[in-house]
């Protein structure tokens, strides 16, 4: 195998293969990715599939030279690359449309087009330019006016823009992630309706990362599968079933794991979720009618792959979206989520990604575990804060919570995932009084020490009489803790059972979308 340090120009019409051998990245002592291995074949149309946390994002981020792996090789025409950088890759011909946009909005196309180079001059000759982008365009498989600003496309177009970047640069293969999250399905077939073409013509080979199994029956020739930073399984398109590859995602068939639960009588309602709907960002719906109850000393699961209207659901439960229509009740009472409602219903929530949804980072650890309760006594008299008290009950919840901080006085934002996790986790469960706790995906990311703490926390509120709603895309995690289990699919609940009574079977072609 022969080692090329400096990066060539691929000018061949024709994309090259690209392999990736053994890859593994780390961090600290998360394994994200493990001796993993994937073959892009030139002139085909790749699809890798997993879900949160099964590595996908850290693969593409290696190849394209953000990440430098800790072991394995990137390989282009059987020879291995050293890529240390994305101008690196896109030397190599391998250009990246990332999830969100990356043009400038006050510019025009043709400014982006121009600017994105590697190349473009300090000083542009833009009669000359505007000549080659015509012709460029006169070519390409989607039409974007040049002359318009970016801020007056819509999403569709700024989409195929950031596909056209990756073309004028003479990009031969592209890696797409997530690329019609923001798109409705019409627009998302035209899309890769048209790069389908650009393959089948063998201009383009493509690797894309979505969870919408539709677009990969068909779009995509091949799979690679990853679960929990492992390789989980490959195959052709026309070999697999939605079903076999959601089961590769989900891993093998499993029974619900015991754990020691407390039996509730005649347990009375706390949530109640009545036909729900919701719009994601973008505006396109998230949320279709969804209705569920909870009740006392109960934890009901919700599974689903990513992408299909949990994240958006717990959003508004949490108070940071609003539904478009229907209610919601805790105890019987209307609900709007927010913070004096949350109080006074004894609401308390362990949202995803805590430091950017829960916390505020250059905050300590103190502050910030004070952020329920600063206000009252003892931590408020009147307008005045008491930090005296503010920093005792820290201290007493960082001990309670083995939270390992430097100190109290500590940026939350220097602690690792895990601690920051359990800093909020002891500002939300530290409350005497709880009557509801809404989690989402708890324990993403986080060592196996700290996922058992978080598991045992959850059980024994539950056990305490507290109405559990937890949202998550780790099966396991679902059939070990909860006691009732459904699935939401397209934005809609498309199974429900009790744990013990829970059919693996269905429960994969649910979460499929069948």
């Amino acid at each position: 195998m022969t080692t090329v340090t400096t990066p060539l120009i691929i000018e061949t019409e024709a994309p090259p293969e690209l392999e990736v051998v053994n890859m593994t990245k780390q961090f600290g002592k998360l394994v994200a990715l493990d001796n993993v291995s994937m073959l892009l074949k030139p002139g085909t149309f790749h699809a890798l599939l997993g879900e949160n946390g099964a590595g996908k994002s850290t693969l593409v981020k290696c190849i394209m030279g953000f990440y430098r792996p800790d072991r394995g090789d990137v390989l282009i025409d059987k020879h291995s690359r050293t890529i240390d950088s994305p101008r690196d890759a896109q030397r190599y011909g391998v250009g990246m449309v990332y999830q969100h946009f990356t043009s400038v909005p006050a510019m025009t196309v043709a400014e982006n087009l121009v600017l994105s180079r590697i190349d473009s001059p300090a000083l542009i000759n833009w009669k000359d330019e505007q000549d080659k982008l015509s012709a460029f365009m006169a070519n390409a498989p989607f039409q974007v006016p040049l002359e318009l600003p970016i801020s007056q496309l819509a999403a569709g177009q700024k989409q195929k823009l950031e596909i056209l970047k990756q073309l004028y640069l003479k990009s031969k293969i592209l890696i797409l992630d997530e690329p019609t999250s923001v798109l409705t399905p019409d627009e998302a077939d035209e899309v890769l309706g048209l790069i389908r073409q650009q393959v089948t013509a063998g201009k383009l080979s493509v690797l894309i990362i979505t969870h919408k199994f539709r677009e990969v029956t068909r779009f995509a020739d091949e799979v690679t599968v990853l679960r929990k930073g492992k390789f989980a399984g490959s195959g052709s398109v026309t070999d697999l079933s939605i079903s076999d590859m959601a089961e590769m995602m989900m891993g093998e068939r499993r029974e619900a794991q015991p754990v020691s639960k407390v039996a509730h009588q005649n347990a009375a309602p706390v949530l109640e979720v009545q036909d729900i709907h919701a719009i994601k960002d973008s505006g396109l719906p998230a949320v279709n009618g969804l209705s569920l109850t909870v009740r006392s000393g109960e934890i009901v699961g919700i599974a689903g792959i990513s992408g299909n209207g949990q994240k958006e659901l717990v959003e508004v439960l949490a108070g940071q979206r609003s539904p478009t229509s229907g209610q919601i009740l805790v105890n019987g009472k209307p609900y709007t989520a927010t913070r004096g409602e949350m109080f006074s219903h004894k609401v308390f929530a362990l949202p995803e990604e805590p430091l950017r949804n829960a916390c505020v980072p250059h905050m300590s650890v103190a502050e910030n575990m004070a952020l329920r309760t600063f206000d009252r006594p003892p931590q408020a008299k009147g307008v005045m804060l008491i930090l005296n008290a503010i920093r005792n009950t820290a201290q007493g919840l960082i001990k309670q919570f083995s939270v390992k901080t430097p100190s109290p006085e500590t940026p939350i934002s220097n602690l690792s995932g895990g601690n920051v996790q359990r800093a909020v986790l002891a500002r939300e469960l530290s409350s005497e009084h709880i009557n509801l706790l809404i989690a989402a995906n708890p324990c993403f990311g986080l060592d196996f020490a700290a996922v058992e703490f978080i598991h045992g926390q959850i059980v024994e509120a539950r056990n305490r009489g507290v109405a559990v709603l937890l949202v998550s895309e780790d099966l396991d995690e679902l059939l070990k803790l909860s006691d009732r289990l459904l699935v939401i699919s397209g934005g809609k609940f498309s199974y429900e059972s009790d744990i013990d009574k829970a059919d693996f079977s269905a429960i994969s072609h649910s979460m499929a979308g069948h």
